[in-house]
């Protein structure tokens, strides 16, 4: 398996052996039973669908019948969140099993993915960090307002993806290279270095991070070059 679902838990802090103090988000991953396993031959693909967070049964009703059965057939517990992970050479699951932070073990870094805090209807220095007009010269209320968004005559109109005022936030962001500081498979709990899309309590996408930072090579020292004389040396 590639990946698990959980939840924010918070922030906390951990000490290393040297006695650094590291900035660390505690996630519970897990348990996630498997649900359903997809086959390349009857769905034209390989996944796993695992299940994260079970419904009471003081909360019952807002489970389906279709979805209700669709547990059933598994043999699993009414669950909250339903999310898919492609199978890899070599991965053997079957419904009913169960997925733990165990898959983690020998790992350093991961990407979580997650739904960002949402901030309601937010101005363009906010929004986007524009820097607003001068506060003097002139100004006469236009201080954090966008400027100039179109000319009359053309385009005539507003471009699509202008960056204007609206919603900010709820949206679903994904943070590349975490480090793995510890994992605590009894406990379901791994500690990741700094902080993850969401507030406290959002679910969270843990993936294996295939996109690793390229290792520097070689003397890490850069060169210094004088912009001012690159050009008489043919950019060397």
């Amino acid at each position: 398996m590639k990946g698990i679902i959980g939840r924010k838990v918070g922030m906390t802090q951990i000490f290393n052996d040297k006695g650094d103090e590291i900035p660390v988000t505690v996630i519970e991953a897990g348990p996630c039973p498997v649900v359903q396993v997809k086959t390349v031959e009857r769905d034209g693909y390989s996944a796993a669908q695992i299940g994260f967070d079970t419904i009471e049964k003081k909360d019952k009703n807002k489970v389906t019948k279709p979805r209700r059965e669709h547990f059933a057939k598994a043999n699993v517990k009414p669950l909250r969140y339903l999310r898919e992970f492609p199978l890899e050479n070599g991965d053997e699951v079957k419904e009913g099993d169960t997925v733990t932070t165990s898959i983690f073990e020998g790992v350093d870094f991961v990407s979580i993915t997650g739904v960002s805090k949402g901030r309601g209807f937010a101005g363009v220095v906010k929004r986007y960090g524009f820097g607003g007009a001068p506060a003097t010269r002139g100004s006469h209320e236009h201080f954090r307002h966008p400027g100039s968004i179109g000319m009359c005559e053309y385009p005539g109109r507003v471009l699509a993806g202008t960056k204007l005022p609206g919603h900010f936030g709820a949206e679903n962001v994904k943070t590349l290279n975490l480090h793995v500081e510890k994992t605590y498979p009894e406990k379901n709990l791994l500690l990741v270095r700094g902080g993850i899309p969401g507030p406290n309590g959002g679910m969270v996408l843990i993936e294996r991070s295939d996109r690793r930072k390229k290792a520097v090579v070689g003397d890490t020292k850069a060169k210094f070059v004088n912009p001012l004389k690159a050009s008489k040396r043919g950019g060397r």
